[in-house]
């Protein structure tokens, strides 16, 4: 070999030489590199996970919630659809009486207005229906009142007028003015 050429081998073994140096930092700065980044990742992803676990459970609690409001409402139209039925036969049962039955739950209104005087005003049909000693009977109950041979537009019960004075005691109002009580009432009885 000559002496070129040793030169030549040198140079190329001191090539060698630094590429393998070069390549094992290389090598050893990848792992390094690559290791931080298996950190970073596994940090992420904890983090990831723990974020979409406390969003997932927050969905989760914000859904029951919502669905044991909504059970709730539910609950509630149905039971204010019952009331409000129930209600509303009362006032069929009182409207379907026979005159009979009828004119004495209308004597026991007026009890309640023991010492008033003025004119008794009853619909259409209740003054069809009349009892002749209607207004001898209620007079009796301790009223002074004469009854008007004009209706008025109510469903039932009779409406009381003295000067400028109304007592108002039909049906559907006197239902309207008791129905927390009634509703009370029915909540015990329907819902205990």
């Amino acid at each position: 070999m000559n002496g070129g050429e040793k030169i030549l081998n040198r140079i190329k073994a001191d090539c060698d030489e630094k590429v393998n140096e070069i390549l094992q930092k290389s090598n050893e700065e990848c792992s390094k590199i690559l290791s931080q980044a298996e950190i970073q990742a596994e940090k992420s992803s904890k983090a990831i996970t723990e974020k979409t676990t406390s969003k997932l459970t927050q969905i989760k609690n914000s859904s029951k919630s919502r669905a044991e409001l909504e059970i709730r409402n539910a609950l509630l139209r149905k039971r204010r659809n019952e009331i409000d039925k129930t209600i509303d036969e009362v006032e069929k049962y009182l409207l379907g009486l026979n005159d009979e039955e009828y004119f004495s739950f209308i004597y026991k209104l007026a009890e309640n207005l023991k010492g008033k005087t003025g004119e008794v005003f009853l619909n259409n049909n209740d003054l069809r229906r009349l009892p002749s000693d209607f207004e001898t009977k209620i007079n009796s109950l301790g009223l002074d009142v004469t009854v008007s041979n004009k209706s008025v537009d109510i469903v039932g019960g009779f409406i009381l007028k003295s000067g400028d004075i109304e007592e108002n005691m039909a049906i559907d109002a006197l239902i309207m003015s008791k129905r927390d009580a009634l509703e009370d009432m029915i909540n015990r009885e329907l819902f205990k």
